[in-house]
């Protein structure tokens, strides 16, 4: 059985937490130029279904590659990213070369079909940043 003084420091244990508050976001809008890649040895790094990350990638996941200078803007690993034109959220799962500027890439698993179809657009992005 429980004794009484069990219960009291319990109680107080838990009263006295105190929590952490949530994270606040805010969401900042950017135009880009975007273009799509797909798995394929061709047109990726090393392993086609690896992002710079580590993070796999496969058909079906919504992931965006990110100019390196973007990234310095806030899109970093996994922030969340809407795209004109798409739908969904999209997660940063990779980067791109130092020499691309202002631009992300779609990624499209292997529908090489739609990423041509695709091609390479101006479009605005939405991407949540946490405000500290």
């Amino acid at each position: 059985m429980v004794s009484r003084f069990t219960i009291i420091i319990l109680l107080f244990l838990f009263l006295g937490c105190e929590k952490e508050p949530a994270p606040k976001y805010e969401w900042k809008t950017i135009r880009v130029t975007a273009t799509a890649y797909n798995s394929t040895i061709r047109q990726t790094e090393g392993d086609p279904f690896i992002g710079a990350f580590g993070d796999s990638v496969k058909p079906g996941v919504k992931s965006i590659a990110v100019s390196r200078d973007l990234y310095r803007l806030g899109l970093r690993h996994n922030t969340f990213v809407t795209i004109e034109g798409l739908k969904g959220i999209y997660l940063v799962k990779d980067k791109m070369h130092e020499r691309w500027k202002n631009k992300i890439d779609i990624y499209m698993g292997t529908d090489i079909i739609s990423a041509k179809r695709w091609g390479r657009k101006k479009v605005n992005i939405h991407y949540r940043v946490r405000i500290d």
